[in-house]
């Protein structure tokens, strides 16, 4: 595709976001209308995986183009610049090849960043807290059996916990609080580029939600009846393990909501309606940053990127969070490209890919030369053709508990979903037909008919995770 212009590219970046948005068929019918529109005018990728399950090392996989294990990075605490200087990151490139790189939100982990990515340093508004210009929604809390039947004390010591699962409603549309004025730097950084248009620019905006606590405008949550929300086949009241799968594959406690304590139904509802409000929000104020990139006229020269840095799990399996998660809720998050001019605009794509394919993709569409260490496969190709080309590479994602150490590895192909905790499946292991079992009920990793399915998988799990 020949372009007489460079091509400029809108980044947009969300926290703990799993797919559930109205286009790819929210089980809870959320409404996400402007990420949705994205969808309509460019290429949905409805199978995309990122390559960890935690906010750190899935960023740092995604803006280097290395695997979590090639990085070091498995926890939230250290960052990947200082741990390899010697890679280029996708921000970065852009700036060394004469764009104008500008940064609002949460694009690497929040105090992480690559200052050198961008031309001019912004603070990290996603740290700001909104509980000043909102109020707290009031939900009693139960004090639900644990599963050995002893009646847990709340957490009232632990700020985190005591807090985990708090709902915070905002004033009016959510003016001054963090989301909102993310939107806004975006905005201004569009208007800044807009006044140099010879020299093209890569925006990038990352919002904190649906991350905990789940935060929106009561308008927000007004589109939804937490009376009409149908819990999960699987719900629990806390972290369970179901029969058939290995203790591994689910932690004894969440990490982000319902710590330290069990989950009532009501309860439930009620953090799942705050999660979709807050996915809402996100939704809206990436409107306004698209309605302002559309005034200024530039929308014809610029790529769009929607993506989040890896799922959620909402009560399924008793888990409130991503952590731990090598499930298809923890791993699989929304993607959209919306390119002008692509051949499959308007398409969804169903092939399998990865968070990791998206600096090569974004440097193939910018006519930049990636480093030559940069992994993942540029989905150009599906850019102008989502269903047509010989595609058949498949979606991994691994988890630390330790931040040091791998502790399992998940493959994502068409037909399956196989998962094995510890080298050789020490651990235990989990095969999943996603299509038969599209709620992960049923673990078929024992069953001697599909050993050699299972047989095959290890295989690819081996190479990708303890290479020779």
């Amino acid at each position: 595709m020949k372009r007489r212009r460079p091509l400029n590219v809108l980044f947009f970046m969300s926290d703990d976001m799993r797919p559930e948005l109205a286009s790819y068929n929210s089980r809870f019918n959320a409404h996400s209308p402007n990420i949705d529109a994205l969808g309509a005018h460019g290429v949905r990728f409805d199978r995309n995986y990122c390559q960890f399950p935690l906010c750190n090392p899935s960023r740092s996989s995604l803006m280097t183009g290395h695997l979590p294990r090639e990085t070091g990075i498995l926890g939230n605490t250290d960052p990947v610049v200082k741990a390899h200087p010697e890679w280029t990151t996708l921000p970065r490139l852009f700036r060394e090849h004469g764009y104008t790189t500008l940064r609002s939100g949460k694009i690497f982990h929040a105090g992480l960043d690559d200052p050198q990515a961008w031309v001019d340093f912004y603070g990290d508004v996603e740290s700001l807290h909104p509980t000043q210009l909102g109020v707290k929604m009031d939900i009693p809390r139960a004090q639900i059996p644990m599963p050995d039947g002893a009646l847990p004390a709340l957490p009232q010591d632990n700020a985190r916990a005591a807090n985990s699962d708090e709902i915070l409603v905002l004033e009016g549309n959510g003016e001054g609080a963090s989301d909102y004025m993310v939107a806004d730097l975006a905005i201004q950084h569009l208007q800044q580029v807009a006044a140099d248009p010879a020299k093209p620019f890569f925006v990038a905006c990352g919002f904190s939600k649906p991350h905990s606590p789940p935060t929106a405008p009561q308008r927000f949550f007004d589109l939804y009846d937490p009376e009409k929300i149908v819990l999960p086949p699987d719900f629990a009241a806390w972290p369970t393990v179901p029969p058939g799968f290995p203790k591994a594959a689910i932690r004894p406690r969440n990490a982000d909501l319902f710590i330290g304590r069990g989950a009532s139904e009501s309860e439930a509802r009620q953090v799942i309606r705050a999660y979709l409000a807050s996915i809402s929000w996100a939704d809206y104020n990436l409107g306004r940053v698209v309605a302002e990139l559309e005034r200024l006229k530039l929308r014809d020269n610029t790529v769009i990127v929607f993506v989040a840095d890896h799922g959620y799990q909402l009560g399924e399996k008793g888990k409130w969070s991503k952590a731990g998660s090598l499930f298809e809720g923890g791993t699989r998050v929304p993607l959209v490209i919306s390119m002008p001019g692509a051949k499959g605009n308007g398409r969804p794509c169903l092939k399998m890919t990865q968070s990791l394919d998206i600096y090569r993709t974004l440097c193939e569409l910018a006519g930049i030369e990636p480093p030559s260490h940069v992994l993942g496969t540029s989905l150009v190709p599906l850019l102008q053709d989502p269903r047509g080309p010989k595609w058949d590479q498949p979606g991994y994602s691994i988890w630390s508990e330790d931040g040091k150490t791998i502790h399992g590895t998940a493959i994502r192909t068409q037909q399956w979903r196989y998962a094995e905790y510890g080298k050789d499946a020490a651990n235990g292991a989990m095969l999943l037909d996603v299509h038969a079992d599209p709620m992960e009920l049923t673990n078929l990793a024992d069953s001697p008919r599909h050993a050699a399915t299972r047989a095959q998988l290890s295989k690819l799990i081996a190479a990708y995770s303890y290479p020779a």
